[in-house]
């Protein structure tokens, strides 16, 4: 579970971030309709591939050429988002400086790894 402040998170959810529940995509399964899907080139050079509700426009998961075998859920689309605790703060070199993060959760320049 992370906090994305990439600039691709921020344009998709309209907020300074995107709190997001990292799955494996082969654990993941949709129980209704197909949603719509955008891709777009992301910061990183990778293919970002959004998934929204076809009837509401709420942003529901996305994927990335760069990680396939995994699929990032908007922790705000699920049934209960209660539960979501992040474990770190990525792209925080793209957070706004309105955006305040929790002191207690480590931050990554980009991705995980990269400080």
């Amino acid at each position: 579970m992370v906090n994305c402040h990439c600039r691709d998170c921020q344009r998709a959810g309209g907020s300074g971030y995107s709190p997001t529940v990292i799955v494996n995509r082969s654990a993941f399964t949709l129980t209704a309709d197909e949603p719509v899907h955008y891709s777009v080139t992301a910061e990183s050079g990778n293919i970002a591939r959004r998934a929204f509700c076809g009837q509401c426009g709420s942003p529901l998961y996305a994927s990335t050429s760069a990680r396939p075998d995994f699929v990032g859920i908007r922790a705000a689309s699920l049934d209960d988002p209660t539960w979501f605790r992040a474990s770190a703060d990525v792209w925080t070199a793209s957070a706004q400086p309105w955006d305040v993060m929790d002191e207690r959760i480590p931050r990554f320049q980009r991705t995980r790894g990269e400080t």
